[in-house]
């Protein structure tokens, strides 16, 4: 049993804690999370065209050793600036999960493209904090979006938000496309990894592929937002997504002027969302 004299010190510590996480700088948030991405950058620049090892292998999903490496190598160089914050990631937890603050993690975004060679994959890094009064843009389990930094290591493309602040590619200002007319947009669309989201999906996607320009499916939702709030895309829909693919991109669009609308589909940070210009948002809709 513990005495009272370590109950007081972890007592101390906790509060210590607190205080030190209010005062979370974004502006270093946001360096930090760009090295820790360019450290990931490096390493699957060096892994794409060599064999992989999975650790799991699904009908439309693939897990890759690499996945949980990545997680680790960002975990270690975001705790080495920011020890008090928690990491919710593709590949786990660490820290405590309801912590004031977190760090958002998909430690390589497009594992399908990645694992067959296709150098279309990013990392996706958001720092998150528990909203004191849930607003529109807060997440269903009660966090907002701080900082937003996703990084495609094969262009060479660096994603940045923070919230209020305009959205930056490699350092420029960025802005949604200003497209009115679905005839003329080119959307993007995920199918989603289980056969009740892909049977849903196909109808609505045979549909709108009379309506618009062009539907590209890329198979990275992390880039897929980021192309939209860079204006190569109008839109992107997906019927069930995850946390860690959206967080950061989702800030970079509403950073870039864009709409990101988005409902949980249950408790495992899962989610139907509709990006866009904001233009077009009432011509699109997510298969129910």
């Amino acid at each position: 049993m513990e005495n009272r004299i370590e109950i007081e010190q972890k007592s101390k510590e906790t509060i210590v804690a607190k205080r030190i996480t209010k005062q979370v700088d974004l502006r270093s948030a946001q360096q930090a999370a760009a090295k820790a991405a360019g450290k990931v950058g490096t390493l699957m620049r060096q892994q794409l065209h060599r064999s992989k090892r999975a650790n799991e292998v699904t009908q439309h999903d693939i897990k890759l050793e690499l996945d949980v490496r990545s997680q680790k190598l960002i975990e270690k160089s975001l705790r080495t600036t920011f020890p008090q914050v928690a990491l919710l990631g593709e590949e786990g937890v660490a820290g405590d999960p309801d912590a004031e603050y977190r760090w958002v993690v998909d430690p390589i975004d497009g594992t399908v493209n990645f694992a067959y060679g296709i150098p279309h994959a990013c990392i996706s890094i958001a720092l998150q904090r528990k909203a004191s009064t849930p607003g529109p843009s807060t997440y269903a389990d009660g966090y907002d979006t701080l900082v937003g930094v996703v990084n495609d290591p094969f262009c060479d493309e660096l994603w940045t938000a923070i919230l209020g602040q305009p959205a930056r590619l490699n350092g420029k200002a960025i802005h949604v496309s200003r497209r009115t007319k679905l005839a003329e947009a080119v959307v993007s669309i995920g199918f989603a990894k289980t056969r009740k989201n892909l049977e849903a999906t196909l109808p609505y996607f045979l549909q709108l592929v009379h309506q618009v320009r062009k539907i590209r499916i890329m198979g990275a939702a992390a880039l897929a937002l980021t192309y939209v709030a860079t204006g190569r895309f109008d839109a992107y829909i997906e019927r069930g997504i995850r946390l860690w693919d959206i967080a950061a991109g989702g800030l970079i669009l509403e950073c870039a002027g864009g709409e990101f609308w988005r409902e949980a589909v249950d408790s495992n940070h899962t989610y139907r969302m509709i990006s866009s210009n904001g233009l077009l948002r009432r011509r699109l809709h997510v298969p129910a």
